[in-house]
């Protein structure tokens, strides 16, 4: 959420930043002219308090010597009602402006570039060696009619399109990619924390899904509960409204978890394979740091990100997204995407993002700073998608005969 009072002291600001991400004008317009209504109606009740206390020492004066006070307890009463209209007013407005605030994406950082979407993202650069054939490799897909690792009919069958099943080695592989990313990640100081699944209105409110985004989620008939779309959301939520110790903090964390999301805004994308399904297994960082941290505890997660896509013998490159195309509460997000060479192309894999205190104001996630409470810093990050990363192995690793080279790293979790 917006810092409301950045909103009301240096409007012009909170827009030029927001053009980035190209927000909705007329939404702009709506915030601003709620804000400024509001930052006036306090301004008015606040002199008729300060009238009220000055008027209700000069009745006590009077009082005390005897003098007529019948027209000063009439104006304290007329002042009184004026007061109780304002106060009423004033919260109608906070309720606004904090309605109109939680749909309002984070500002983004300065150094992110301007662009309308994923074609204006900036390449910072490239790791790693693409694979070299001796033969024209297959995608994903096409191996997998020799393998039989992937059952997207029976996935259908089971659920609907976007969902599959895995058998045998692929399902293996799957499991092995799991501990082996918890592994790596808990070697880099990322402590494992198991999560549940399904969370609450407030969780999802938190790290920004809802109110905005709720048709991309799942949720749970008859219940105000949702599928997690990510980790993110409720490992970010484990300190949601709390004040902590500022010696505890980085709080540094991993998770695995399947993740959910309807994609809603998908269709006719990557329906083939398993690039963008309904449901999928991920293995999280996220971070809650000082604020003066959070830079270093943003490279910090992309090197851990890209170092297990090196360990992994996967070439991959670092995008900076532009302002058009970064998430509603980011404020500066790096995504590492893999080679695939039999679609000759990166995809993305891994998502790295800086929320700042965009999330903990929402979650009012603090620290104790000196005698005030601060808010924290939020950051998480891909490490990796699970499902993403066994078909990449898929391409990267097939021999002209189908079969698939199982990575050194992996050998021992197989």
């Amino acid at each position: 959420m917006l810092d409301l009072k950045q909103l009301q002291n240096d409007f012009e600001y909170v827009q030029k930043a927001l053009e980035k991400k190209h927000v909705d004008e007329a939404l702009l317009a709506r915030l601003r002219e709620t804000s400024l209504k509001l930052k006036s109606k306090r301004q008015e009740l606040e002199a008729l308090q300060a009238n009220q206390n000055a008027k209700s020492k000069e009745l006590g004066i009077a009082a005390r010597n005897g003098l007529d006070i019948s027209k000063l307890k009439e104006e304290l009463t007329n002042n009184k009602a004026q007061i109780a209209t304002l106060q009423e007013s004033v919260r109608s407005l906070e309720e606004s402006l904090n309605e109109l605030a939680f749909s309002i994406p984070n500002l983004p950082d300065e150094d992110v570039p301007e662009g309308k979407d994923e074609n204006d993202n900036v390449v910072l650069k490239r790791v790693g060696q693409k694979p070299k054939f001796n033969f024209t490799p297959k995608e994903h897909w096409d191996i997998d009619s020799e393998q039989n690792w992937i059952d997207f009919t029976r996935g259908v069958k089971l659920s609907k399109s976007r969902f599959s099943v895995l058998k045998g080695e692929a399902a293996r592989l799957s499991r092995a990619l799991i501990n082996y990313m918890l592994d790596f990640n808990k070697k880099r100081g990322f402590e494992e924390v198991c999560v549940p699944y399904i969370v609450n209105r407030a969780t999802l409110t938190g790290t920004g899904q809802l109110p905005k985004f709720e048709d991309d989620l799942f949720k749970i008939e008859g219940e105000d509960l949702f599928l997690i779309p990510t980790a993110e959301v409720p490992v970010t939520n484990l300190y949601q409204d709390e004040i902590l110790n500022p010696e505890s903090l980085p709080l540094c964390y991993t998770s695995a978890t399947a993740c959910f999301r309807k994609e809603a805004g998908s269709a006719g994308r990557d329906t083939r394979g398993m690039i963008r399904q309904h449901q999928f297994d991920k293995v999280e960082l996220v971070a809650i740091t000082h604020p003066d941290e959070s830079d270093a505890m943003f490279e910090k997660m992309v090197a851990c990100a890209s170092d297990l896509l090196t360990s992994l013998g996967l070439a991959h490159q670092h995008v900076l997204l532009c302002g058009g195309d970064l998430g509603f509460s980011a404020a500066k997000t790096i995504d590492l995407e893999v080679w695939f060479p039999g679609q000759n192309r990166y995809r993305e894999i891994s998502s790295i993002s800086n929320t700042r205190d965009f999330q903990a104001r929402r979650a009012k996630i603090r620290f104790k700073d000196g005698k005030k409470n601060r808010l924290v810093h939020t950051l998480n990050g891909s490490s990796l998608a699970v499902g993403r990363t066994l078909i990449a192995i898929m391409e990267n690793y097939q021999n002209e005969d189908g079969t698939i080279t199982i990575p050194d790293v992996l050998k021992a979790y197989m």
